[in-house]
């Protein structure tokens, strides 16, 4: 490690972090909470749902006692739901094999549903002072322009490159302090693009900067082509005056949005229109036969997820009455004005919000 690195990192973290309540505190569960909101969404917008669900679930035993679907229903909106089903199994792991104690080291941390590499060293870090490096995005986008890694940062040789400096940082002083102070320089001065290199205070040591390397590092491997899926939502209600009934059903396979609900779904493997639709088979399960009446045009959403893009159609069917349709199986009837009950994908809200704007 360069000599200068860690005093002028605790100095810049001292005057430029931000205030935020999980700073605040070395509560694990707290920590916890705030490392796996963060793990895909921005600080501005997690924030919100930290305090939230702070608030609705104070603490490891008061999480572990709650319904998978009201914490769902909490995490709507934010994306990769499994984080959310992963805290809840793990906090009733937490309850059930460690007396609602939390554990304290990366090894015992790591055997918690959904605690990676990452998750387990802030925790064991910041919470339990343990002097172990944790590597997140910033971390490695820091060290590796710091460096100048020129090997994939995600991959092999690179990767444990950055682990290496990473956990080099903290071998001495406050491990939690440095991890943090490494993590928001990278989230706030090193960043991705245009990096405040006109005030950086490590700028005369960073080899990305020297050999005007800055824009073309960190290097990683080429990402995944987005796959195309073809959603086409049948969605179907009745005659009523005081809100609408929507079928709806809960999604149980292993696949994005499991555990929240929807309406029935016919996934094809390209576009499809109503014609070529209403004769499969699927679709005559779910209408049972039953006559009914297509109301406007179908409605297309485009939604954008990290590996996914998905196009949907949405397919409005009112049939006089819904006596037909059978609640069980993960199928339900929603009333329109009880639609904030269910944890639902945003690509669902989008569509019940242009339903609310229409009428």
């Amino acid at each position: 490690m360069d000599d200068d690195l860690q005093p002028l990192l605790l100095s810049w973290y001292a005057q430029n972090k931000r205030n935020l309540p999980w700073r605040l505190t070395n509560d694990p569960y707290t920590i916890w909470l705030s490392e796996v909101i963060l793990q895909q969404t921005r600080v501005d917008q997690g924030l919100t749902y930290f305090l939230r669900f702070l608030q609705q679930w104070p603490n490891l035993a008061s999480l572990a006692a709650a319904q998978e679907h009201e914490v769902l229903k909490m995490w709507q909106g934010l994306g990769y739901y499994s984080r959310a089903r992963n805290m809840l199994q793990a906090a009733k792991q937490i309850v059930a094999l460690h007396h609602g104690v939390f554990p304290q080291t990366v090894e015992t941390l790591r055997q918690l549903k959904g605690v990676g590499p990452y998750t387990a060293a802030a925790i064991a870090s910041i919470a339990f002072g343990q002097r172990v490096a944790v590597v997140d995005g910033n971390v490695e986008r820091f060290l590796s322009r710091f460096y100048g890694l020129n090997s994939p940062i995600d991959r092999g040789v690179g990767k444990r490159q950055i682990e290496a400096f990473a956990q080099d940082v903290v071998k001495t002083g406050h491990p939690a302090t440095l991890n943090q102070a490494m993590m928001e320089f990278g989230a706030l001065q090193c960043v991705p693009r245009n990096p405040r290199c006109n005030d950086c205070p490590l700028v005369g040591k960073c080899v990305a900067f020297q050999q005007d390397a800055v824009k073309q590092l960190p290097v990683k491997t080429k990402k995944k082509t987005p796959k195309n899926r073809y959603f086409n939502y049948i969605v179907m209600t009745h005659q009523k005056t005081e809100g609408l009934d929507f079928v709806v059903r809960k999604r149980e396979t292993d696949d994005i949005w499991r555990g929240m609900f929807e309406f029935p779904l016919i996934e094809t493997d390209g576009e499809v229109g109503l014609d070529q639709l209403s004769q499969a088979e699927p679709f005559l399960e779910l209408t049972g036969g039953k006559t009914f009446v297509v109301k406007g045009q179908p409605v297309q959403i485009r939604h954008i997820l990290t590996h996914q893009n998905i196009h949907a159609w949405f397919y409005l069917l009112i049939f006089d009455n819904l006596s037909f349709v059978e609640e069980k199986n993960n199928v339900f009837l929603m009333n329109q004005n009880r639609a904030d009950d269910y944890p639902l994908p945003r690509l669902i809200l989008k569509y019940l919000l242009f339903l609310e704007n229409q009428n």
